[in-house]
């Protein structure tokens, strides 16, 4: 027996993420152009940053609550109830976490006994299957189509919902395929929740990214509020991302039972990051709006470069990807990447990372600069007139 044979079943067949995979490579070339990385380009806004100063200046560097500042989860449910209307107990149905990806992984062991099976459209963020099954539960994924807007349906839904189904996981707008649901398609998809008692995980990090109409909050559709966990943090609309802090609303049985994890665990998320999340939310729309102003011109560039080259892709109406179609090249999804890189380094995401329906597509982000974007739409054309 080896140290490997002692190790979970569930650890044991959970694959690495392919997105670190690639990373990994191009950290150690030179001259690439990543459009890999799910990260803002920007820094965090200077007096975001000057708050976590000022903090530690002042000798914030304690433990806080288990839950998180009262502040920040005032703040929290407040932006909520002003942009959504949709209202939250700050002291009892909000919890600050050591970003979304925490808050993700709460939520499934808090709710999950072994043998629970959650239904999950695909293409996912990497995470969501592995979380799933980390806490000993069924990932049931259901596939979505480029030609429908890579957008679930109710009919998909009840095709693969059993007894054993506990909850479904949604992520709009959608990582990796910028895909939104509209508003009219959500509540349809709230029916099928209570027709089926299931709990919703709706991670919603990239709300405030949505170009093409507004984002809905799905807690705040009839009925949903106390039925929906809600995810969101500070990492993608606010230029956050090492800062680590994300936060989840619901009803206070299932916060309560989040924070059991969390106080074992992780213990609180970092004071000086929850300071500036504070600040964040207090005095940070303007750059926030600017950023996604310039994320729109991007993703324009993006849509128009691709279609050009002849690769067909669908128009994301939210997030900072886009996910072409590369299937009339005849590659398969990981060798496009990797022959991309390899000839013209140029750095995306294979498809196939995010599930198998992501098969004969590739993630590439857009929040990079417009010059790095035109010198990879450069470099992909050149490689791709090779197969077309």
């Amino acid at each position: 027996m080896t140290w490997a044979d002692r190790l979970s079943p569930q650890v044991r067949s959970l694959p690495p993420s392919g997105i670190r995979r690639f990373f990994d490579i191009v950290a150690e070339m030179k001259g690439v152009v990543s459009l890999g990385v799910g990260e803002p380009d920007f820094v965090t806004p200077w007096h975001i940053r000057e708050s976590c100063v000022y903090g530690l200046q002042q000798g914030y560097t304690a433990y806080t609550s288990n839950y998180g500042l009262l502040e920040l989860r005032h703040e929290i449910t407040k932006l909520f109830e002003r942009q959504y209307g949709v209202s939250y107990d700050h002291r009892r149905e909000a919890l600050v976490t050591v970003g979304v990806s925490e808050a993700l992984d709460l939520a499934m062991r808090a709710i999950l006994t072994p043998g629970d099976e959650v239904l999950i459209p695909e293409p996912c963020y990497v995470s969501y299957t592995a979380c799933v099954s980390l806490a000993g539960g069924v990932p049931v994924t259901v596939p979505t189509l480029m030609e429908n807007e890579f957008r679930v349906t109710v009919e998909q839904l009840e095709a693969l919902v059993t007894p054993r189904t506990k909850a479904l996981l949604i992520g709009y707008p959608n990582n990796p395929t910028g895909a939104i649901m509209p508003k009219e398609e959500l509540a349809s998809i709230a029916d099928f929740a209570k027709k089926h008692d299931l709990i919703v995980i709706s991670d919603e990090i990239y709300g405030d990214l949505t170009y093409s109409g507004t984002h809905t909050c799905f807690s705040s559709l009839p009925d949903m509020r106390d039925r929906t966990i809600l995810l969101n943090g500070f990492s993608k609309a606010y230029a956050m991302t090492g800062w680590r802090i994300g936060y989840a609303l619901s009803n206070p049985d299932f916060i309560a039972a989040m924070n059991k994890i969390h106080q074992y665990t992780m213990l609180c998320a970092p004071v000086t990051a929850q300071i500036a999340a504070i600040e964040a939310l207090k005095n940070g729309q303007c750059a926030k709006e600017q950023m996604l102003r310039e994320y729109n011109r991007r993703r324009r560039l993006m849509v128009d470069g691709l279609k050009k080259i002849g690769l067909s892709c669908f128009e994301p109406k939210g997030a900072f990807y886009i996910f072409p179609s590369i299937k009339e090249t005849g590659l398969t999804s990981l060798e496009f990447a990797e022959e991309l890189l390899k000839k013209e380094k140029v750095a995306i995401v294979p498809g196939d990372a995010f599930g198998t329906s992501g098969e004969g597509f590739v993630r590439c982000s857009y929040a990079s600069s417009t010059a790095n974007l035109t010198e990879a739409l450069t470099r992909i054309e050149r490689f791709v007139k090779n197969y077309l």
